[in-house]
């Protein structure tokens, strides 16, 4: 899962796009391609706990905006995830990558428990209620936005990689933040050496001879854009555009290594993003044709690519225009393996398996799909009706206004969502809002 990466900065999603991306293209060519998948929400924490857990994050404690480093643990105390679910049928588990979950520090002596920051922990002692916690066997990452958020520092399982006791440049920090980071960080390697380890914990299990589920959310191409050497000016999209390379890159090597082990045609492999992209730059159109950027409820924010590789299951050169959201990897895990979840699980994913193998099903994986925004906006998508509640612009910096008239669209004539039907269709604005409202009522979407 890439982080900021947008439906148009993938090539075989935009034939115009001023970055090419051949490895992911080949994934797509080899398998599926869905082209109406959503992220949960248009920023990355609530993605991430939704991917996680199959639930909508609005759900939880987190109403709006994303964590830091330095917040305590989103997802609650026995909620299963897709790692402990398939950990259960014997799966070997990792996490590894960018977090952003929350986790408990050891805090200094004498500060009141709570007061979480950069200054008040002890990062000689160990780090509680991470992935760990939560199913993962193994986790190797950052606690917060990689690249972004203090403490700029590799975890393994429950300890910092070196203490982050160096203060980083102000030329690499926005707003000149002063950031704490381990002796040596390097922001232009940390996903390749998230590539790494994911490459070793493959090989590792697939030499045991056990199943494995590797949850590898990547920090490119989020700021700050400093691509690896390798990579730099060779996009054509300025350091952003290099860092969609690098992507790209980190796809092509963990697929030669399936190859290489002989295990690619029973490998399930998904390909995806946690939100909608910044901008582009030399006339790169990082959402395609889409309205809008990360943080906002319009289409640019959280539809998504999303491509599956499954040789043994899925027919090449597939594509499918079904509607599913990231919140469906418990859901279908789920059908993979054979079982039913718990009906206080996964509350809002949805099996899509067959819409993977190219089975045939009597109706739409999902009768609606919930979108919100980083400022904390509703959207209701059910068929070609897409409703923004409250909301009579992108909803990122700004979040709803009640009693406010919204936004509607009808996505099959209008998919850049250019002209709003909101006065035109009372009808379809009430329903959908009764709909909307049930499903914020209920602690469920899915059928239960």
């Amino acid at each position: 899962m890439a982080d900021d990466l947008g439906y148009g900065d993938v090539s075989c999603y935009n034939p115009n796009s001023r970055i090419r991306t051949p490895n992911i293209d080949k994934l797509a060519a080899e398998g599926i391609r869905f082209t109406d998948a959503h992220s949960p929400s248009a920023v990355c924490t609530p993605t991430r706990y939704g991917v996680l857990t199959g639930r909508y994050c609005w759900r939880s404690r987190l109403k709006r905006g994303v964590f830091g480093g330095f917040n305590r643990p989103l997802i609650e105390t026995g909620r299963m995830t897709v790692a402990s679910f398939l950990k259960q049928h014997g799966y070997h588990t990792a996490c590894i990558g960018k977090w952003h979950l929350g986790m408990d520090w050891t805090l200094k002596e004498g500060v009141e428990p709570g007061e979480q920051d950069q200054e008040s922990v002890d990062y000689s002692q160990p780090i509680v209620a991470g992935p760990n916690e939560v199913g993962f066997d193994y986790f190797f990452g950052t606690a917060g936005c990689t690249t972004d958020d203090p403490p700029l520092c590799f975890i393994e399982n429950h300890s910092t990689m070196g203490i982050p006791d160096e203060i980083l440049p102000h030329d690499f920090a926005r707003e000149n933040r002063k950031l704490r980071m381990a002796p040596g960080w390097q922001h232009e390697d940390a996903d390749f050496e998230f590539m790494n380890k994911t490459l070793a914990f493959i090989e590792k299990a697939t030499k045991q001879k056990v199943p494995f589920f590797v949850y590898l959310p990547l920090s490119v191409p989020h700021i700050p854009w400093l691509p690896h050497e390798d990579f730099k000016g060779k996009s054509g999209a300025g350091p952003r555009g290099d860092q969609v390379l690098m992507a790209d890159e980190i796809v092509g090597q963990i697929s030669t290594k399936l190859s290489e082990l002989k295990i690619e045609d029973n490998t399930l492999v998904i390909f995806t993003s946690d939100n909608g992209p910044r901008k582009g730059i030399n006339e790169h159109e990082s959402a395609g044709k889409l309205r809008g950027y990360k943080g906002g409820i319009w289409e640019g924010g959280h539809r998504v690519p999303f491509i599956a590789k499954w040789p043994k299951q899925i027919k090449p050169q597939s594509t499918s225009n079904e509607i599913i959201g990231l919140t469906d990897l418990m859901a279908t895990s789920a059908a993979i393996v054979g079982d039913k979840l718990p009906d206080n699980a996964g509350e809002d994913s949805f099996n899509f398996l067959p819409a993977l193998t190219g089975e045939k099903y009597d109706k739409p994986v999902r009768e609606t799909i919930i979108h919100h925004s980083g400022g904390g906006v509703f959207s209701i998508r059910q068929g070609d009706f897409k409703l923004i509640e409250e909301c009579r612009g992108a909803g990122y910096d700004n979040g709803p206004t009640p009693g406010a008239p919204g936004q509607l669209y009808n996505l099959a004539d209008d998919p850049i969502e250019q002209n709003n039907l909101w006065d035109e269709h009372p009808d379809i604005v009430e329903r959908l809002i009764l709909k909307l409202n049930q499903c914020r009522e209920q602690y469920y979407t899915r059928p239960i």
